[in-house]
Formats: C-alpha cells, structure tokens, sequence
C-alpha cells in the first residue's frame, strides 16, 4: 500500500495585477484587480515506502509548491493528499513527527547558536528519548562529519556544513519520510557526495523514503531509479530512469581507450563526439547499429586498450523531454 497518495491535487495562487502608469497604481490600490496563477495542476501520484523518486522540472515548475503540500506547509486549492494515512495541512502536529524536511535555501535551525544547541532543541521539540538522541547524534556526526562544526554557530557554517546539519536535524526524530528541496544547490563537490552517500544509507538501512527536487542531474542518477518530471504545474512522466531513456532517447555512447594515441577517424554508424589524449566517445543509434558492429571495426583496425557502452548523459534526455514539451505547446 503507498505511503503517499496524491490525488488529481491543484494548488492556485491569487497574484494582484499591475497597471501602468501612475494612475494605474493609484487605482490599484483603491479597487485591486487579481489574476489566479496555477501552481500545480491536477497532479496525481503514489509513491511506495522505501522509494527514493527525483521530482524534476523548471525553475517554476511546481516542485516546491508540490513538497510543501506534502508537509502541510500549503493547503491545496483542490485534490486530496495522503501521507502515512494523514492529512498534512488538517493533521499537521502528527503529520510532522512521521517527516523530515530540508529546503536548500532555508536552514531549521537556530541561526546564532551552535549546531549542537540546535539539535538539543529539536530533541526536547519531539520528544526524543535520550538514548535515541545520543545514537542518532553518534551516527550523524560520524557519517556526516559533523564534529568539524557541531560547536559553531549555523551563521558562520559554510552551505555545505549548514546542508549537512540540516539533514541531521531534519533526520533526529527518525521520521519515515524525507523531503529534500534542492538540497545540494551551491554546495561543493566533496560535500555533494557526502550527503548522497548517506542518503543511500539511510534508505538503505532504514527504509526512509525519499522524495528528492533537484536541477543537479547527476545526483538523480546516482540516488534514484524512479523519476517524475513536472513542467507547467504537470506531470508529463513518471516512470524508471531506464525507461525514459528508451522513451526519449536511442542513443548509445562507445568509449575507446586506445594503446596509443590515434588520429581522429570517422567511423561508419556512429559519430565521434569527443577526443581526448587515447580516449574517444563514438555516439551511435543502438536501434541501427549494433555495439557489437562497432566494436569489431575499431579493434580490427587499431590497438585498444579498454571500451565501454554507456548510455546517454540524463542531460541530453531531459533536453528532449523540454523539446518534447514545446512541440506540443505549438501544436496545441
């Protein structure tokens, strides 16, 4: 049974219209006319416990709105919202004891006091027993490297120490659910790849669903193997990251490291795409062009010292999504 059901769910907003010109303004301010932005728009899904999903799309696209119905911080206009049985918006004070919540650029915690003085307070906000805490502090600190800074206050934090607290606190009650809102935007290399390692732990350990908005296509890659991809306030896919690449995309990357280095050739069937020092990336249509067919050819003809096929970049696929999604507009 899901965990989370979202049905045919509308979230609108009520933004006062500008008029021009002085007058306008004076007017406007006397007799205001609106106009309705929607947000979201008829958005329907389910999500199983222990998934870890990438909602991925635009800037303005409906991601944030979408995360904070989901954890009661908006109402929906219209549709119905179920997490753990609960209503988010109507069963608030329960709902949030079941979830954790991090939003890139905004902090939980208190921003002149040390992160430890934080995460005790978020203790005594959800009653955590004093054994819990003390594990999960141990845990946390351990694989989020937070003793470098447990004792600074958040103000002085880097983004990435900052990130990496927030997760913590967001994670000290041991919720069942984890919303994560371009958690890692602006945050260094290193730090990155610390916090999806242990976000692939948690929900590896204990179950903890993930639902992840991002723009970094390399963390859905790495984190997620379902997806859904949201334009326009609606959800245009949901589905496996391998299906949508067969669904937008049938093309096959061949990587050639050669013995030596070798002059760039053409090769019939594919396109050479990329040359550096003894390597080569040859892209090809799987559906035309066995790998097999190229991989022949190449070593036939030169010395290689290792090969691979990969698929294409996520990048190159959400681009054809974008693609998709305009065609349709200036067809409708």
């Amino acid at each position: 049974m899901p965990i989370i059901e979202v049905n045919s769910v509308t979230k609108e907003f009520k933004r006062r219209k500008k008029r021009p010109g002085l007058w306008g303004s004076l007017s406007g301010l006397v007799s205001p006319t609106y106009e309705v932005i929607t947000a979201v728009d008829a958005v329907s899904f389910t999500i199983e416990r222990g998934e870890m999903i990438g909602y991925i799309g635009p800037n303005g696209a409906g991601k944030s709105t979408t995360i904070k119905m989901l954890s009661g911080i908006l109402v929906p206009t219209s549709g119905k919202i179920s997490v753990l049985s609960l209503d988010p918006s109507r069963q608030r004070p329960e709902h949030t004891r079941h979830i954790g919540v991090v939003f890139g650029q905004r902090t939980s915690l208190w921003w002149d006091v040390p992160v430890a003085d934080s995460l005790r307070l978020l203790r005594d906000v959800y009653k955590v027993p004093e054994a819990r805490y003390r594990q999960n502090l141990e845990r946390f600190t351990d694989l989020l490297g937070l003793g470098e800074f447990i004792h600074v206050p958040v103000r002085q934090l880097s983004l990435g120490q900052r990130v990496r607290a927030d997760i913590a606190a967001a994670l000290m009650h041991d919720p069942s659910i984890l919303f994560l809102d371009e958690p890692t935007i602006g945050v260094d290399v290193i730090s990155k790849e610390r916090l999806r390692n242990f976000i692939r732990e948690i929900n590896a350990e204990q179950g903890i669903t993930v639902l992840l908005t991002t723009h970094d296509m390399n963390e859905i890659e790495k984190l997620c193997t379902r997806v859904a991809f949201i334009d326009h306030g609606r959800i245009l896919y949901d589905g496996s990251l391998e299906a949508i690449s067969s669904r937008y995309s049938s093309e096959k990357v061949l990587a050639v490291e050669f013995e030596e280095e070798i002059p760039d050739f053409t090769l019939a069937g594919a396109t050479l795409r990329r040359s550096e020092g003894r390597k080569k990336w040859f892209a090809f249509n799987r559906s035309e062009t066995p790998a097999s067919t190229l991989i022949a050819e190449i070593s036939n003809h030169y010395p290689v010292a290792d090969l691979t096929v990969t698929d294409v970049e996520i990048e190159a696929v959400i681009r054809a999504m974008y693609g998709d999604q305009a065609r349709r507009v200036r067809e409708s």
